[in-house]
């Protein structure tokens, strides 16, 4: 879930994720490291991520290197997990000796709890820190929420003010905001509670262009991103008004389309546009033109800065989640697609006629419409968009993709 590199500060902002351990279900979070780097820009940034998880957390981890020994650092770590009062236990990793593993018993002097051996790299010793855990834990209640949470991945080029977006979104400093490129690195989890509505947040990396993406942290940072696009329900796609629809811009709500998600387009940094040049109604004109395949998609306009637009986001989110859940009776679905046959026949391949029988809505998220027809396979793509066409006047499905299956035969 994170990414593990040997560059020190790869970690910065909090990244979360669901886990369970012996039925206790709770929320993980890893952090940035603690320790003083005057020389990094966004070490301040870290340090405060790391003070809220603990100021969020019902218990901590704190980890320790087996290797290294007890640093002043560790000193510092430890300091701020017992002044936040919360159970903890210590996990001195690389413990993948004998040696090592006896050497666990000098982090007692930490004060933060009780020390366990353990190796990330090999797997070993981690049911007994986990058992640790449930130990302190054991009066805390089971914190998931129940049901499905929507889960949004934000999307854009580096620098377009996803982070901004998040934070201003939830209100709080849930992401590192910087404006050097690059600043986040993992896609970022973050929970959130609108409306009755369990949101998941993932922040992602920035997509530079392929020939631009960097090996190393940032190669990982961009297949994190496109994994994220793949585990979300639904897609903030960023774009900036100093430049509005770059090719990038299109390779990655791409990605979006090709992934069948439903998706909000935001124009970011609204308040950078050159005013008196460019209206509102040119500037969408121009965001459609040049991202014709995500047909009806709802564009919005934004400042992180002025917090212009900002209110609409989540409304917006949440219309297009309905649209992409959306169930249409039996009855109604077949009307409209055999009308739509009616009004457009179709047409013969050679001495091939092909015919539909039945149509059937096989599922939601995307919607997904089965047609059983005979000569399927004949069934040319500008009928079968002008069917998805149909089904779009008739039902909405704003910010939705369609998801449209033709098999041979009737199935009835």
């Amino acid at each position: 879930m994170a990414i593990v590199s040997d560059v020190p500060g790869t970690t910065r902002d909090r990244v979360s994720t669901d886990a369970e351990w012996m039925g206790k279900r709770f929320l993980l979070l890893d952090t940035g490291g603690i320790e003083d780097r005057p020389g990094d820009l966004l070490w301040d940034d870290v340090r405060a991520q790391t003070a809220q998880a603990l100021e969020d957390a019902d218990g901590v981890i704190l980890v320790v290197d087996a290797l290294t020994g007890q640093l002043p650092a560790d000193a510092e770590a430890a300091d701020l997990v017992r002044r936040s009062g919360k159970p903890s236990v210590i996990a001195v990793n690389k413990a993948d000796n004998p040696v090592r593993e006896l050497g666990a018993s000098e982090f007692y002097a930490l004060g933060a709890g009780d020390p366990y051996p353990v190796s990330a790299y090999h797997g070993t010793g981690v049911a007994d820190l986990m058992n640790g855990v449930i130990d302190v834990m054991v009066n805390k209640p089971d914190f998931v929420r129940e049901g499905r949470s929507v889960r949004i991945a934000i999307v854009g080029r580096p620098n377009v003010g996803k982070s901004a977006i998040l934070n201003a979104v939830t209100g709080e400093e849930r992401s590192i905001v910087s404006p050097i490129p690059g600043t986040t690195r993992d896609s970022i989890d973050s929970r959130f509670e609108y409306e009755g509505h369990d949101i998941t947040f993932l922040d992602t990396a920035g997509l530079r262009r392929r020939g631009k993406t960097e090996q190393g942290i940032e190669k990982y940072s961009a297949l994190r991103s496109i994994a994220a696009i793949e585990r979300a329900h639904l897609c903030l796609v960023v774009l900036s008004a100093e430049e509005f629809v770059t090719q990038q811009d299109a390779h990655i709500a791409g990605y979006v389309d090709d992934a069948a998600r439903a998706r909000v387009v935001v124009v970011n940094k609204w308040d950078l546009a050159p005013r008196g040049r460019v209206s509102r109604a040119d500037a969408e004109r121009v965001v459609r033109e040049n991202l014709k395949f995500l047909p009806d998609v709802p564009v919005l306009f934004t400042s992180t800065v002025t917090g212009e637009g900002i209110n609409r986001i989540l409304p917006a989110l949440m219309e297009v989640n309905g649209e992409f859940t959306k169930r249409i009776p039996k009855s109604e679905l077949s009307r409209c697609i055999f009308q739509a046959l009616g009004d457009n026949s179709l047409p013969y391949t050679g001495r091939l006629h092909p015919r539909i029988f039945k149509v059937s809505q096989e599922r939601t998220s995307p919607p997904t419409f089965v047609f059983n027809a005979r000569h399927a396979e004949l069934i040319h793509f500008s009928y079968r968009r002008y069917l998805e066409n149909r089904l779009r006047a008739e039902f909405g499905f704003k910010g939705s993709p369609i998801v449209l299956t033709f098999r041979t035969g009737r199935d009835d």
